[in-house]
Parts: C-alpha cells; structure tokens; sequence
C-alpha cells in the first residue's frame, strides 16, 4: 500500500530543484511527433511512425509465431489513442519515450493518469512502467483489474507517482515517462495519459519496502493457471508420504532452480534423494513473498524431516531489481518460518547461484550481494549457510551455457555439480556419514 514514507521519499527524490511546473504533462493526445513511440519484446523493438507497426518475430524458435504490434487512432495530426496487441510473448512493451531527457521531479506528489480499454486480456498480464534514471525502470502489476475490465470499454486509471519512486531512483532526466509491459497475449487500447501535480484517490501499489516479506501469491499470467493447483498437489504428494509413513528426509524451498530437480535434474534427484523420500517445493517465478505464502498455507506443516534446503531470492533481483538488503529480508522471513514450523530441522540456506555471462553481469552483482548479506543468518546450530558458486563457474569467472544454458537454470550436469557440492554439507547436517 502507498504510505506517506512513499510520498516523502518521492518528495526527496524530487525536490530542491526550484522548479514550477505550471501545468501537467500531456502525453495523449498529442502531434504524432511529439513521442518516440514503440512496440516490440526482448529481440526487437520498432518505432510507430505510421498508423501502425509490428515487430519482427523473437528469434527463439519457441517463439517464432509470437506477435507484437500497434497501431494509432489519429485525429488532423495529433494521436488520440494507441492500441497494443501482444501474443503468445512472455514480456512485450508499448514505450512512449521522450525525445529529450523529462525533468518530472517538480511531480513528487502527483499521480500518472490514463484511460484503458482492454478487449483481451484473458492469457495476458499487463503492468504500467515509468523509467526512474538510466536503466532504471519501475512497474506496477494491472492484471487483476485489468482482466476485470475486459470487455466493459474505457476505464480510468489513476496511480500515485510514489508507486514507481524507489530509494536511489533519479527522476531528475527520464526518457520513459509512460510505457505498459505485457505478457501471454492480450489486446488493450489507451488514452488521455497525462502526469498531474496533484495526488488523486487511485488504484492501490506495493510498498517496495516490504513487498518480499509480504505473503503474496505468484501474481503473472504465466502463473495464474499452474501456480495455486501446483501447490495443491504439493499437499497432496506430502500427504501421500505421510500416509505410507515415508514421511520426508529431506525438503527442498525454493523457486525454478529448485523446481528443476523435477525436469532437468530429475535423474540426480531419484539417486540421491527420492531414497530419502525426498519433498521438493519449488515453483518457477517465485521471490521470497511467494515461497513465503505457500509455507504458510501448509507445505510443510506436519512433517519433520532432518534438514531442509532453501535458496531463493534470484527473481527478487530479476523481476523488480531489488535492493539486496530487500530481498535478504525476505529470506531473513523465511528462516523464521521454517524454524517456527520445523524446530527440529536443520537448514542448509544456500547462497543464490550466479547468473549472467560475466562477473560484471549485474544481476549477478545484486545476488553476490545479498549473498553477503544472509551469511550472516548462520548460526552453526541450527541454520547453516553454504555458497557453491565457485563450483559452477569457469576459472575465469564466467558462467558456462555447458552447466547453465540460459545462463540462469542448470541442466542435468549443474545439477550434477550442485548435488555434489552440498553433499559433504548434507551428510554432516543429517547425520551420516560421509
């Protein structure tokens, strides 16, 4: 939820500039040059000078027959409105950029207003961006009202400034003051966007301070049909251990790397863990929030294994490039968790995997650093801390496509490494003999 935190720390982000801003800032409608205007995904981007556009196909063959385009309704010069129309695309965007860097800091306590109307959003997800500095960019998730307006024509939308304002953020030359971002497929047109002075009653956003300690399900369009039947059958696979009392040795919490023990690792699993009547709960796209709902909502209630394995945090850092001491607060509130729930259980909390080509990939300098921050949970009694990073990466530091071929996800080999790494860790916290 907005909070008045948010709007001082906008206001200071903002302020002592001297300036006035004599009216609000009108980015629909206006002449057709007045914007650089484009549509695309992570392959390509192209820029609307007509009345319409699409971009060319990903390059993946997975997504060959995927689609991005939009197209202007245009009024003696001046364009009154923008369609976007997405498909079968797990990120697109319509950006609306500057053509000169925006000084909207005179907007601190303003609120970014426009009119939607969604045809199709059923298989989509949409959220709503405005850049915050170079490479900076924050967004607010629109997919639960937005699939409701489907079919119900213009809706008006308004959202505080301090939604996308963030500790470190610079509002002092943005290039992007209005972009929307969609996922899955959908189709959505938008209209009379403006950024005004003055704060409006609006839909509610996230407080960026505590959104990774906040039990949240996994809100994305992606996830939406998976996420809460996968949990279901997670209850059910606990339960069916329980019943033929081979109740679990072993858990493992996390998010897609973990998951993988499902798919790519699935033959290093059945070796080494489905002896230990292994349980292994990770669900793709999680950040701690959503690992957190699902503790608890039951996923490891009335077990007792001897050690459980977490690590999670990387898309806390992928998905809203969070401050690291963000995300370790949310693997902080995960610890308490499993230990309120599990006191017996001795936890491996691993550091996150690198990820990205190169040590300079900043991603992995956000995930280096929370690892830095969470070592400092072990206390040797009962939470132990492990980093085997180092036995993922080349010589020189680089990440190999040979163990990670997206450079995030090990394949069966990393899950090979990653199995014996820990094992020494492993057999000493449960006891065995190595």
């Amino acid at each position: 939820m907005q909070s008045r935190f948010q709007t001082l720390l906008f206001a200071t982000l903002f302020a002592s500039t001297g300036l006035v801003c004599a009216q609000d800032l009108t980015i629909l409608p206006a002449p057709a040059d007045a914007w650089r205007i484009t549509v695309g995904h992570w392959d390509a981007q192209v820029e609307l000078t007509g009345d319409g556009v699409a971009a060319p196909p990903p390059k993946a063959e997975y997504a060959r027959n995927a689609y991005a385009g939009a197209s202007a309704r245009s009024n003696n010069g001046r364009r009154d409105a923008l369609l976007f129309d997405w498909r079968d695309l797990w990120q697109s965007t319509l950006r609306v950029e500057s053509r000169s860097p925006l000084d909207l800091r005179p907007y601190a306590g303003g609120t970014l207003e426009f009119d939607l109307d969604v045809s199709e959003l059923s298989h989509g997800g949409l959220s709503v961006k405005v850049g915050c500095g170079s490479g900076c960019e924050r967004g607010v998730n629109l997919i639960e009202p937005a699939r409701s307006w489907t079919g119900k024509g213009w809706q008006h939308v308004a959202l505080s400034m301090s939604c996308f304002a963030r500790q470190g953020a610079d509002f002092s030359a943005v290039t992007l003051p209005f972009a929307l971002e969609g996922t899955g497929s959908g189709r959505v047109s938008v209209a009379n966007v403006r950024i005004g002075r003055d704060a409006k009653p609006g839909l509610a956003c996230p407080d960026y301070r505590t959104e990774s300690v906040t039990p949240a399900m996994l809100n994305e369009s992606w996830s939406i049909d998976w996420w809460l039947p996968r949990h279901k059958e997670k209850l059910e696979e606990k339960r069916k251990l329980l019943e033929a009392g081979t109740p679990p040795q072993i858990v493992f919490i996390g998010d897609s790397i973990t998951q993988g023990w499902e798919k790519e690792g699935r033959e290093v699993w059945q070796h080494h863990f489905a002896p230990l009547h292994g349980l292994a709960l990770g669900f793709g796209g999680d950040r701690t929030e959503n690992a957190l709902w699902r503790l608890q909502h039951g996923e490891i209630d009335g077990i007792a294994p001897q050690a459980v394995v977490l690590m999670i945090g990387t898309n806390n850092t992928g998905h809203r490039a969070e401050a690291p001491e963000t995300t370790a607060a949310g693997i902080k509130r995960l610890l308490d968790e499993i230990r309120q729930r599990l006191p017996k259980a001795q936890v491996l909390l691993l550091a996150i995997f690198p990820r990205g080509e190169k040590p300079d990939d900043g991603q992995r300098q956000l995930n280096q650093a929370i690892n830095k921050l969470i070592a400092g949970y072990a206390d040797s009694r009962s939470v132990h801390f492990l980093d085997i990073g180092a036995a993922l990466l080349q010589p020189d530091g680089t990440l190999s496509k040979d163990i990670m071929p997206d450079l995030l996800h090990p394949n069966e080999r990393g899950y090979e490494i990653w199995q014996r790494a820990m094992a020494p860790t492993l057999q000493k916290l449960m006891g065995q003999t190595p």
